[in-house]
């Protein structure tokens, strides 16, 4: 019986305990006898009294935490706002502080790390989190990678909104001119100014292109601005008034200023902003052999003979006669490059006389020495900014040691680095200062413009280019723009070694210069007086073949117009009369005069 009520016992108690799980059970063990239980009515009573207590606190508790919660309503609504306003007063400030990983660095700082980055980093880095796509998208990074890139190297940030944007364009249109290059799309100016005389010299620089006739006239052209005012250069007095006028013997441009001497040893400078007349004139005492004109400092140099002379102007724009010098024997080439000296570009003159090379300081009195080999006479010259390359015929016994060479000397300390080519050719040009620092470009006689690297002193390409020698040279990162003696201008495409294509007149090439999007050539003939060449002459298709010509290439647009394309290239294959000594330039050219399909 009492084991009955034991049992009924527990049933209860686990009824009245199934709804509280924080309490703990009460554990009986079989053990306990009924007289060791409390009695009934007691236990429920307890239990029913710690609910109510329970209850009780909870509610006590839930009290303190509402009267709590409404005070700090309040108070967190006004710190949000708080908030609120630090971040827009930040937002406007951009970003003061970039968060690097684990630590955070100032805007300055973190723009410097910033700006050793390639474009592609940049997009990268501003996927990452917005602060550093504010940071990658920052103009003064882009305006840097423009200017390190060479697109508007003269600008400022303030020029452009948006030089992520401008930096875009502007390899487009690289692209798009590259492609024109290699395609030969453009537009072709032929630059005539005097049609009864004959070319006697040309020189470009920039936008300008300066050329001189046997008629003692000099024209400048200005490639930007074609109706400028300053075209017509008039002469000095005394070589005006002479009867028959002397021809142009030499000319020179650059950006401020032309020059141009005449066989009676005059020598005449203009503004190219004015034109008009000379604001510089002397004689010489002989016919000058050289001159040259600083692309980058109003400085100039002539050469009649063995004597130098240099003229620059002063701080007040004035042309003053800065130091005559003599050499031991009559003075053949001269040119000016710049040498840096730390931050500072100093202007130097290289001249080649017989067997010797010297550099002139306009800060010294008489020029140095840097190269003397007795029986070796110097063939051609150019110079960098760091060095100093001409060629070299070798003569008599020397001829058995070898071909001749190209020696290259550094400015810095005047020893040779480097000694490259053995051909039995003389060579006729060299190109330093334009292509890549480790490359050197040459034409030789012997028909091949060659390609050396400095670095190792090899030979790095050899092109088979013209039939008559090659006469003038000049090279970039990825082309190469050749002339020949048989009238021949010939692109290259350096890396592939191969011919991009080839345009033909009937004289020598004597100049070639191209930049970023242009190409001027000039077929110089070499008779100067040609027979029929008088411009009372009746023939004058024969007239026009003895003059030559000055060709200007713009392949930063595609012409449509048919003034743009030379009379060559316009002739068809239908033609009975006439010759047409390359009618294979009609095929390019279709689609550029849009007359002609294609075949």
């Amino acid at each position: 019986m009492a084991e009955n009520e034991l049992a009924a016992f527990r049933e209860r108690w686990k009824q009245e305990l199934t709804g509280k799980k924080d309490e703990k059970p009460l554990l009986v063990s079989a053990s306990t006898s009924s007289r060791d239980l409390p009695e009934d009515v007691g236990e429920r009573g307890d239990i029913e009294a710690e609910r109510t207590r329970r209850k009780r606190h909870y509610h006590s508790m839930t009290n303190v935490c509402s009267a709590s919660l409404q005070q700090q309503q309040p108070q967190r609504k006004v710190k949000k706002e708080e908030e609120l306003v630090d971040q827009l007063i930040q937002d406007l400030n951009e970003v003061n502080d970039i968060p690097f990983f684990d630590i955070e660095l100032p805007y300055e700082l973190a723009l410097k790390i910033f700006q050793y980055l390639s474009c592609t980093e940049l997009g990268r880095c501003a996927q990452v989190s917005k602060a550093w796509r504010v940071l990658a998208e920052d103009s003064v990074l882009w305006f840097r990678m423009c200017t390190r890139e060479g697109f508007h190297e003269d600008a400022s940030v303030s020029d452009s909104p948006c030089w992520k944007s401008t930096l875009r364009d502007c390899r487009n249109s690289a692209k798009t001119v590259s492609s024109n290059w290699k395609n030969r799309v453009g537009s072709i100016s032929q630059l005539q100014f005097e049609l009864g005389k004959v070319l006697c010299d040309v020189s470009s620089c920039d936008s300008f292109v300066l050329a001189g006739y046997t008629s003692g006239d000099v024209r400048l052209w200005d490639t930007l601005h074609w109706d400028s005012a300053a075209s017509y250069l008039k002469a000095n007095s005394l070589s005006a008034n002479t009867e028959p006028r002397p021809h142009v013997s030499h000319v020179q441009v650059n950006g401020t200023v032309a020059a141009a001497a005449y066989e009676d040893g005059c020598v005449d400078l203009w503004s190219t902003e004015t034109g008009g007349q000379p604001i510089h004139h002397y004689q010489s005492p002989g016919r000058i052999q050289a001159l040259a004109l600083s692309p980058d400092s109003p400085v100039l140099l002539s050469a009649a003979g063995s004597d130098v002379r240099l003229d620059r102007a002063d701080d007040c724009g004035y042309w003053r006669t800065a130091c005559q010098a003599q050499l031991p024997s009559t003075v053949s080439q001269a040119l000016w490059f710049c040498l840096m000296l730390m931050c500072y570009c100093c202007p130097l003159a290289a001249l080649t006389a017989g067997e010797a090379v010297y550099l002139l300081d306009p800060r010294e009195e008489e020029p140095r020495t840097l190269h003397s080999v007795y029986g070796h006479p110097v063939t051609c010259l150019d110079a960098s900014y760091s060095q100093v390359a001409f060629g070299v015929k070798r003569t008599g016994w020397a001829m058995h040691d070898g071909g001749n060479k190209i020696h290259v000397y550094s400015l810095e300390t005047s020893k040779p680095t480097v000694c490259v080519g053995n051909s039995p050719g003389d060579f006729t040009c060299i190109n330093l200062r334009d292509g890549p620092p480790h490359l050197l470009v040459c034409g030789n006689k012997d028909r091949r413009v060659r390609v050396f690297d400095l670095r190792t002193g090899s030979s790095v390409a050899s092109l088979y280019a013209h039939h008559l020698g090659v006469t003038s040279v000049q090279a970039d990162d990825w082309k190469i723009v050749s002339g020949g003696g048989e009238g021949l201008v010939c692109v290259w495409e350096m890396r592939m070694g191969a011919k991009l294509w080839e345009m033909h007149n009937r004289h020598p090439v004597r100049h070639v210069r191209f930049d970023t999007s242009t190409l001027v050539t000039a077929n110089i003939p070499d008779d100067k007086s040609p027979r029929g060449a008088c411009i009372t002459d009746d023939d004058l298709t024969a007239h026009r073949r003895h003059r030559g010509v000055i060709c200007h290439y713009d392949f930063s647009e595609d012409a449509l117009s048919q003034d743009h394309i030379l009379p060559i290239c316009r002739s068809d294959y239908t033609e009975s009369h006439g010759y047409n000594y390359n009618i294979g330039l009609a095929v390019p050219y279709d689609r550029l005069s849009g007359s002609h399909s294609s075949h």
